[in-house]
């Protein structure tokens, strides 16, 4: 969801454009032109906001008087407003710079929301640009409207829970297994499959909503039936469409960027994480000292297909942990296959010594994440 301006705060924004620039990078007052005119989306385009989906705004460049970068912030406003006191306003693509915006579905349904727009009603919103380069704000004498459908309010579940006799937790409830909620409207969750029934719960305790997998959708009110190839499985949920993606996870690996290669596999150990016990760990010597960077992959299949997805640190690079070095480190996200990039350090105590490596990807922590436990 891109960021909620009050007027105040778009304000703030433009000042901080040219205050929180040193002396040579800020940009100087210059005079620019307004935007005489908008190009997409076409005036009175009526847009249901069901599903996923996104709707696309253009307008024409302005012009600054040394032929420079021109900023853009985009207002939106109620059909009877004026932009004197907008419902949204957001910077442009490119971090204002760009002629050109893009907003889901998500986005303008909130925007509707901020408007009045209620849940299964239909409103309109008026749209324009303003351009600036540095404290003075260019408004612009066009604007065009918008006509947002909002679709029935659909209930969105705090919380998601796993249970049924394929499962990991059996059939007791109470021992329900959490997924991960990874946005407004979606969830994930690793954990092992076998024969048997199973379903998604909104609580742990009394008489829960319930949600099944029928096909590639989420339906309601029901069980499904797991008679698939036992395993470990990642399963995905999006209430905004009720679609489900579902991959088995065939193995996870420790890659050893210094010998390119990958010392060992982490067997999986429940609840959606990844245990290797007592794996020597030893560094590479080098000329400058000795290597000791590593990430993960994990392999999976997916509708018949391999997929093979890496994952280490937010960093490019890393410096090894110790003592001080806060829980962040060890967060793992999405990265690149490239022996080097994002990768973790050992921190110097695992050299020449056994360690236990855990990978947690459950909702229990805050990010999915990683430890290193020296053994010996």
């Amino acid at each position: 969801m891109k960021t909620i301006f009050t007027k105040l705060a778009f304000l703030a924004l433009i000042v901080f454009s040219v205050t929180g620039c040193s002396d040579d990078d800020k940009l100087p007052d210059v005079k620019v032109s307004a935007v005489n005119a908008l190009y997409a989306p076409e005036d009175d385009l009526l847009v249901r906001l069901e599903g996923k989906g996104s709707v696309f705004f253009e307008w024409e460049a302005a012009k600054s008087e040394d032929n420079g970068v021109v900023l853009y912030d985009v207002l939106f406003d109620t059909a009877e407003g004026d932009f004197s006191n907008p419902v949204y306003v957001t910077t442009s693509e490119g971090k204002g710079f760009q002629n050109t915006l893009t907003l889901s579905y998500e986005d303008l349904t909130a925007i509707a929301a901020m408007a009045g727009i209620e849940a299964d009603a239909t409103g309109k919103l008026k749209w324009t640009v303003h351009s600036s380069r540095g404290l003075d704000i260019v408004e612009s004498d066009v604007s065009r409207t918008i006509e947002l459908e909002r679709p029935e309010e659909v209930y969105i579940p705090e919380q998601l829970f796993l249970t049924g006799t394929a499962t990991e937790g059996g059939e007791d409830l109470a021992a329900a297994t959490g997924l991960k909620k990874t946005g407004t409207a979606t969830y994930e969750i690793y954990a092992a499959l076998n024969s048997g029934s199973y379903q998604f719960t909104d609580a742990k305790t009394g008489t829960p909503n319930t949600y099944f997998i029928e096909g590639d959708k989420l339906e309601e009110n029901g069980t499904a039936t797991f008679d698939g190839e036992e395993g470990v499985y990642r399963i995905k949920l999006d209430l905004n469409d009720n679609s489900v993606e579902v991959a088995r996870v065939e193995k996870m690996e420790l890659w050893f960027a210094p010998f390119g290669e990958f010392l060992f596999e982490l067997p999986y150990a429940g609840n959606g994480s990844w245990l290797a016990v007592d794996e020597m760990i030893e560094f590479k010597q080098e000329d400058w000292g000795r290597d000791e960077r590593y990430k993960f992959r994990m392999t999976l299949v997916q509708d018949g297909n391999t997929l093979e997805e890496w994952y280490g640190s937010v960093n490019n690079d890393n410096s090894r942990p110790d003592s001080n070095t806060p829980a962040s480190y060890w967060y793992m996200v999405s990265v690149t296959d490239d022996r080097w990039n994002n990768c973790f350090k050992f921190a110097e105590a695992v050299d020449m010594h056994t360690v236990n490596v855990e990978v947690i990807f459950n909702a229990e922590v805050t990010d999915y994440t990683h430890e290193v436990t020296v053994t010996d």
